[in-house]
């Protein structure tokens, strides 16, 4: 018997049903899309290189520049050159310049990846410390203070226990002070006893403050070398950037351009695979005169290395 009401029924259940199919299918496309592009991503990370052109810091090409260049052009030639990052370095006739490096580096999307401070015993009698914070203020930067500690005396007598006691004090009020303008502290090392990688480490773990950290430059690895496999996954969870710079081996690495060592290659491989994913920098320290050869030297040099380590996608950044 016919019943418009049946018919309706049906016409609805239909619907429905059709709606449902186009809802399942609409999810499961959903899925595969996300799944896609988050594999996408994933190969995307995998590929990118802590030695691409686009991670390099600059680093010691203020004092170290025979042309002695102005803010301005050395903004400039870091352009010409594709390096976005700089690690600033200076003597005390450059204090009066601070304000013109910062706006120069903002002018050219440079970003100030770090600024280097040598502090003796007592930092918080140091004007020069004060000098710093205030133009990082001023200019609202957020960065790293690249810190080297000296002039601790009586180091000879004391316990390893007292060494860690006497490096902490200065270093907690710096990290203190850093903290608040939002900055961070990255313990340097240039020999000595604070420069080794695993005093380092004892004082971070000593001082438990969460803006320190550590830098490591190969330039001063002389006596690393054949150790660094050892302390690598020691200092790695603190790591904010490493230096690269040639070494070649003997009872002491001699220090040479990036790409003429022999123990260099390994240890840039040691530092990829051991999954640090932060900045890189180049020195000009100790490798040309002028600033823009020095970089442009141990750039060659490093792309040398990562032609032999198969590091193509890198290599595509310098091109």
């Amino acid at each position: 018997m016919f019943s418009p009401s049946g018919i309706f029924k049906k016409l609805v259940k239909s619907r429905f049903q059709i709606s449902w199919i186009a809802l399942l299918v609409f999810v499961s496309l959903l899925g595969i899309q996300c799944k896609t592009e988050k594999s996408a991503s994933k190969s995307a990370g995998a590929t990118k290189s802590i030695y691409s052109r686009d991670n390099l810091v600059a680093w010691c090409i203020v004092p170290y520049d025979v042309k002695e260049r102005t803010p301005e052009e050395r903004a400039q030639m870091l352009n010409k050159l594709g390096i976005t990052k700089l690690a600033y370095d200076w003597r005390e006739k450059h204090i009066s310049t601070f304000d013109a490096e910062l706006e120069a580096l903002k002018k050219h999307n440079i970003q100030l990846q770090s600024f280097w401070y040598m502090s003796g015993p007592e930092p918080e009698k140091d004007k020069n410390l004060k000098i710093i914070l205030d133009v990082l203020q001023r200019h609202n930067v957020k960065t790293q203070i690249w810190c080297m500690l000296v002039n601790i005396k009586g180091l000879d007598s004391m316990t390893q226990e007292q060494k860690v006691v006497a490096h902490a004090k200065p270093l907690r009020y710096i990290a203190e002070q850093a903290a608040k303008i939002g900055c961070s502290v990255g313990l340097y090392n240039h020999g000595g006893w604070y420069g080794m990688p695993e005093n380092q480490v004892q004082l971070i773990d000593y001082l438990k403050m969460p803006n320190l950290g550590i830098v490591y430059n190969f330039h001063h690895a002389e006596d690393d070398v054949e150790r660094f496999p050892q302390f690598l996954p020691l200092i790695k969870p603190h790591l904010m950037t490493v230096t690269l710079m040639g070494l070649v081996k003997g009872p002491r690495a001699k220090v040479v351009p990036v790409g003429q060592g022999n123990a260099e290659q390994e240890m840039m491989r040691l530092v990829k695979e051991s999954g640090y994913t932060g900045p890189i920098s180049i020195i000009n320290e100790d490798t040309a005169p002028d600033a823009e050869e020095g970089l442009r030297l141990n750039m060659t040099g490093l792309q040398k290395i990562l032609q032999a380590m198969g590091e193509t996608e890198a290599l595509k950044t310098y091109q």
